[in-house]
């Protein structure tokens, strides 16, 4: 749906309580970041949160609370009171892959919170090693089945989102490649660049100036559907490996057992918030596509993405570590 579009209907569906939520809010609101400042996710937080400021006339203060690969942040909001004045900015991977990989983990991104709206799609690029003998998903599918185990496939870690993009292009497009984790990005970027792993998933921004100079050249994005930032790159579900889709995704929580005008004054803010030219604007010059949704809709969708990413996890025995 386009953007101004899902605004409207986001913002018509909240449109109906508001008038027993006018007293909401009346002093200033925490907005919790699961990772330090100069993130992924404090890029995007911090634009939303200074206009939701200006659109619900409170201050919403950001909080940047990292450690434990999101688990500090994610249950300070899970433990807070439900009153609309803690709010958590939440991942994908805090919402739905940590706990599918670690069942002991102190929260549950359903039954522990309440949504409030997607906030923006991050697209992930496919990219290779220059010298890598493949220069579309076609001609990679072919070279790892004509050549089982040869080629390696980079990731930040094990159980992290680009680990399981690779797991997932394993796992669909049946061909054998050997994982290979690092501690960060990073290194896994500086070895990809050297040839010395051949494959990679990394976020549009992050390799997009390796891109330009030659360094690595992209294959494909994961998104189902064509990025906006890169209108000319096929999605790897086109160009060879139907129904592969890899994005990662950021959304607004509250803790569970929100009053529903609440929620609801919440989520139109929050579309309104992404629908401003300079909100919108900023997010897309990094590959993030604005993407508000009702509170219905982000259920979906993280029940969608949990049943996929599951079968994942299962097909390739992934452990967290």
């Amino acid at each position: 749906m386009h953007l101004a579009v899902k605004v409207i209907a986001v913002a018509l569906a909240a449109a109906a309580p508001l008038c027993h939520a006018q007293s909401y809010p009346t002093r200033p609101i925490r907005f919790v970041i699961t990772y330090p400042p100069g993130g992924t996710t404090d890029f995007v937080g911090r634009p939303v949160a200074q206009k939701l400021s200006e659109i619900l006339g409170q201050q919403v203060v950001v909080d940047n609370r990292g450690g434990a690969g999101g688990v500090i942040a994610t249950v300070i909001v899970a433990q807070a009171p439900p009153d609309g004045y803690t709010l958590l900015l939440g991942t994908s991977s805090g919402m739905l892959i940590n706990p599918l990989l670690n069942s002991k983990l102190p929260y549950d991104g359903f039954r522990d919170f309440t949504p409030i709206s997607r906030t923006n799609i991050n697209p992930q690029a496919l990219v290779a090693t220059p010298s890598l003998p493949a220069n579309n998903v076609k001609e990679l599918v072919a070279y790892a089945r004509a050549n089982p185990g040869k080629l390696n496939v980079a990731s930040s870690g094990i159980g992290t989102p680009n680990h399981l993009g690779g797991e997932m292009l394993k796992y669909l497009a049946k061909i054998d490649i050997v994982h290979t984790a690092y501690k960060g990005g990073g290194p896994a970027m500086t070895d990809l660049i050297a040839g010395q792993v051949q494959l990679q998933f990394s976020s549009i921004p992050t390799v997009l100036a390796h891109v330009k100079s030659g360094r690595v050249k992209m294959l494909a994005i994961g998104s189902a559907k064509r990025s906006p930032a890169l209108p000319d790159m096929p999605t790897i579900a086109e160009a060879g490996v139907p129904g592969y889709e890899y994005t990662t995704w950021y959304g607004v929580f509250g803790p569970k057992g929100m009053q529903k005008p609440v929620v609801a004054q919440l989520t139109g803010a929050v579309a309104k918030a992404l629908a401003s030219p300079d909100v919108s604007q900023r997010l897309m010059s990094q590959g993030a596509e604005p993407s508000p949704s009702s509170p219905e809709e982000l259920t979906r969708y993280m029940r969608e993405e949990s049943t996929r990413w599951a079968k994942v996890i299962k097909a390739a025995g992934i452990k967290s570590e």
